[in-house]
């Protein structure tokens, strides 16, 4: 019958049929039942120096039965039914044929091998039932890439030999006959034991003994066969080389085990160590972002300042050189982080270990809200910088405008007090006195007048106190000197009028003329006064409106001044009236003007101020007027400008997300469109630092509003940060996307089928899938979920794994790497246990020797240091536990 393993013999007949036939056929070489005799001999003592025991000639020590039953238990690790012990030819008989039964319950189908031939010391057929146990024990179990026995191993002879030179295995008679075929099999499992660059194919029975030597002293492989055989024979013993050749095979297969298992550890700790780098490089950014933050928020958060315009300007500037310079590499490295963390966690997901979960405050989220605190503490604090610049802009002016008036009330009231104390009607005729009442009577209107300009200086110096002007101590010192004098004035005027009204009894004597001048010249002198402050007086204006007002109020003015000259030219007309009367009449003293202080050279000394202050006003409202010609160029430049970049950054930012959801071709596509989506973001920059550069300009030009546009330069610079932001984490997920893709062996149909899947019930396109959502989705693509409570339970379950932090949504990348792990397998802990069990020679701990022998030095260390103690029974000094070890790598650890 045909073996499993395809060799193509019955066990017994076979054997002897095969011998007859080559005898026949003259094919027969009385030498192979030498060898064979050697050569099995060699093979049975192999096994039977463990139970302490050999043989010295094969077809006499196995006539009693009792070796051969020992050999089987050897080579099988079972127990066969207890021996008869008797010397009877019917005990020997009976041990053998329980032997032969052994092997026929392995499913060996023994023909023309009977017990009394064996007892009867029959080399043949004894030959042909060892070969038959060497068969079944020793090369049915060979397997390579599903060949039959003997196959499998000339394959695995040909593959191990096949680099060097002069050797060429074709079958196991002529190609191990100069015995490079063995040194080569030894030199490339133990290069350290043969020279093969030494031997020469000319020495084949230097070679054969070298082999032989070394395999016997280093690998624990007996002589079974003996050069000058080989050599002197034309054709070789198939089954002795086969045998010896099996010999090599388990040997070396235990080492290749090893090798297998120490590669599969290797893969497993390099990933875990690129993983912790990933970690500690994550937390290294991480805290480095935390920290830059935490320094900067005090600064945003300030809002002392000198209270000066200067210093505030100054505090501006230094903000827009943190935005220029110092802000951009944050937010790069912001990006890096995310792109970092997506990055480890899809390596953590693909190698099957548990998420990343970062240190408790640095994690994605809390670097997200710390960096949004900072954009709106960014925000907070522009906003203040430039809502205190207007503030203190309007401070100083109203500090120029209070000295302004001040200067003027003081300028005024000078000699008033000495004025009013005097006591010069006392000696004055009729006339005279007279004349000081009227005079007094004009300065009281005058102090009447000038009643409001007090009112407006105490106004403007509380409106500075309100607004905590820097200086408010010596605007508040001088106002309530300024109302102090006041309140004096107001005391001394109606102590003089009680005075004059008592003289007034004694002097009746007016002076029309005079008094007519005084009454003119007041309100005209108030007039002039009033008119010198208004033209000029400081304005601030924002718009073109507002200056064309003040133009238009201006051209009013103007117009009155006919009138006004005609009022001057009355005035002036009375004095000279009143000279030439003084001089027609000679009269005393009659030029002093009792009335009034005001004198003809005073109102045409004020007149021509006025005249001269008029084209001074004209030329300042014309430069203000350009000003604002100028503001308005650079509204609509930067409204121009603006109006292009806002709705550009939108298109890209629908673009990009259209791209992110995998709706425009296959992965390689998107990326490939999302990276030329990056380069052309970056090359339009340009425009960006352009309009940054007018946004400058607008700022220095005091420019605090804009309608012809809606945009403003802090929204286009939080939307070109998104959109860089946007592209990056984009390139990020399809990247990661193409990592699963290709190591987990999903083909590009079926990640297209999951893509569709999602997207079709992510009806919002919001990236994310509710758990109904999701159970539908599973529906679509064929998962099957029952409606039972079973099918709930099941459903829960799933859930569990693809949102664990129970936020009530699955998003894409849960997703894929749920539907991945359903279509693939991945590493396991019990696999990674299994490596390390070959490794450890079946023990339950491992050597650290043991590592350093079987894996890289520095992934023996690692190992070395990571794993506890053993502590279970039968340990030696130094072991260490691989079955803990293996476990924290696929669970919650602190790897």
């Amino acid at each position: 019958m045909m073996m499993e393993n395809g060799l193509s013999m019955e066990y017994g007949d076979g054997y002897m049929e095969q011998e007859e036939e080559w005898e026949r056929e003259g094919l027969l070489d009385p030498a192979w039942e030498k060898q064979q005799k050697k050569t099995f001999t060699a093979w049975c003592n192999s096994h039977l120096r463990k139970a302490g025991t050999a043989i010295d000639n094969i077809d006499e020590d196995f006539r009693n039965g009792l070796k051969l039953m020992l050999l089987l238990e050897v080579i099988s690790g079972e127990t066969l039914p207890k021996p008869d012990r008797g010397k009877m030819r019917f005990h020997k008989i009976a041990n053998v044929n329980k032997a032969l039964d052994f092997i026929a319950s392995k499913g060996v189908h023994l023909v023309s091998i009977g017990a009394e031939e064996i007892v009867d010391g029959n080399l043949k057929m004894t030959l042909g039932m060892i070969w038959t146990i060497i068969l079944r024990f020793a090369i049915q179990d060979i397997s390579v890439e599903e060949m039959t026995a003997k196959e499998g191993l000339l394959l695995w002879c040909q593959r191990k030999t096949a680099p060097y030179k002069n050797v060429n295995v074709q079958n196991f008679h002529l190609s191990f006959k100069d015995g490079l075929a063995f040194c080569a099999l030894i030199h490339r499992h133990r290069p350290d034991l043969i020279d093969y660059a030494k031997l020469s194919k000319d020495n084949p029975l230097e070679n054969l003994n070298t082999a032989f030597d070394v395999a016997e002293k280093y690998l624990d492989i007996p002589r079974m066969l003996d050069p000058d055989d080989l050599q002197n024979t034309a054709l070789p013993d198939e089954r002795a080389v086969m045998t010896y050749v099996s010999s090599y095979y388990h040997c070396f297969s235990g080492a290749q085990k090893a090798e297998t298992a120490a590669n599969r550890i290797c893969k497993v700790l390099k990933v875990n160590q690129e993983n912790e780098r990933l970690m500690e490089e994550y937390e290294r950014l991480a805290s480095d972002l935390l920290e830059w933050i935490r320094r900067t928020m005090p600064w945003l958060n300030s809002r002392q300042a000198d209270n000066s315009l200067a210093g505030v300007q100054k505090k501006l500037e230094e903000y827009r050189t943190y935005r220029r310079k110092h802000k951009p590499p944050r937010v790069e490295q912001k990006a890096k982080l995310e792109t970092n963390f997506n990055t480890l966690q899809t390596k953590l997901r693909l190698s099957n270990r548990p998420a990343y979960l970062p240190t408790e405050g640095k994690t994605v989220s809390d670097i997200s809200n710390s960096w949004k605190g900072l954009e709106l503490a960014e925000k907070a604090f522009e906003e203040w910088l430039l809502a205190e610049t207007m503030r203190l802009e309007r401070l100083e002016h109203l500090a120029q405008k209070f000295k302004h008036k001040a200067d003027a009330h003081e300028d005024w009231t000078r000699g008033k007090e000495e004025m009013l104390q005097s006591q010069d009607f006392r000696q004055c005729k009729l006339n005279e006195l007279k004349a000081l009442k009227k005079k007094h009577e004009a300065f009281e209107s005058d102090l009447a007048a000038h009643q409001d300009r007090v009112e407006q200086i105490a106004a403007i110096a509380q409106e500075l106190n309100t607004l905590e002007y820097h200086d408010c101590v010596s605007v508040n010192a001088r106002c309530q000197r300024i109302c102090d004098q006041w309140d004096r004035l107001g005391a001394l005027t109606q102590r003089r009028r009680t005075a004059l009204d008592e003289a007034e009894r004694i002097l009746e004597k007016i002076d029309i003329l005079h008094l007519e001048f005084a009454k003119r010249a007041a309100p005209f002198n108030n007039w002039l006064d009033g008119t010198r402050e208004d033209l000029v007086d400081m304005f601030i204006v924002h718009t073109m409106e507002e200056i064309q007002g003040l133009i238009q109020a201006h051209d009013q003015f103007k117009a009155t001044l006919g009138e006004a000259d005609k009022e001057f030219n009355l005035i002036v007309n009375l004095v000279r009236e009143v000279e030439s009367i003084v001089k027609q009449h000679q009269i005393p003293g009659g030029l002093e003007n009792p009335y009034t202080t005001l004198t003809a050279n005073d109102m045409t000394r004020k007149w021509s101020d006025v005249r001269q202050l008029v084209p001074q006003r004209d030329q300042t409202l014309a430069n203000e007027l350009r000003k604002q010609q100028n503001n308005e160029m650079l509204r609509r430049q930067f409204a121009e400008k603006a109006n292009v970049v806002g709705p550009w950054i939108e298109r890209q930012m629908d673009a990009v997300t259209a791209i992110g959801m995998g709706l425009q071709g296959s992965l390689e596509d998107q990326l490939h469109r999302l990276k030329e989506y990056e380069q052309a973001v970056y090359a339009y920059k340009p425009n960006i630092e352009e309009l940054e550069k007018i946004h400058q300009a607008v700022q220095e030009s005091m420019i605090f509003e804009n309608r012809y546009t809606n945009y403003t330069m802090e929204t286009l610079r939080v939307g070109w940060e998104q959109l860089l932001t946007s592209i990056n984490r984009n390139i990020n997920e399809v990247e990661n996307q193409i990592l699963t893709r290709d190591s987990k062996g999903i083909s590009q149909e079926q990640l297209n089928e999951f893509r569709s899947s999602f997207n079709h019930f992510d009806k919002n396109r919001t990236g994310r899938l509710t758990p109904e959502e999701f159970k539908s989705c599973l529906v679509s693509l064929g998962y099957s979920i029952g409606k039972d409570r079973q099918g709930d339970m099941d459903f829960q379950r799933i859930l569990a794994v693809v949102d664990p932090n129970n936020t009530g949504y699955v998003h894409f990348d849960a997703f894929l790497d749920f539907m991945t792990r359903e279509s693939t397998d991945t590493d396991t802990a019990e696999q990674v246990i299994d490596s390390f069990r070959i490794l450890a020679a079946d023990k339950p701990y491992i050597l650290p020797d043991e590592l350093r022998r079987e894996l890289p030095p520095d992934q023996a260390e690692y190992c070395i240091q990571r794993m506890p103690p053993y502590k279970g029974p039968n340990g030696v000094p130094g072991a260490l536990d691989y079955m803990s070890f293996s476990t924290a790598l696929y669970g919650e650890t602190d790897l």
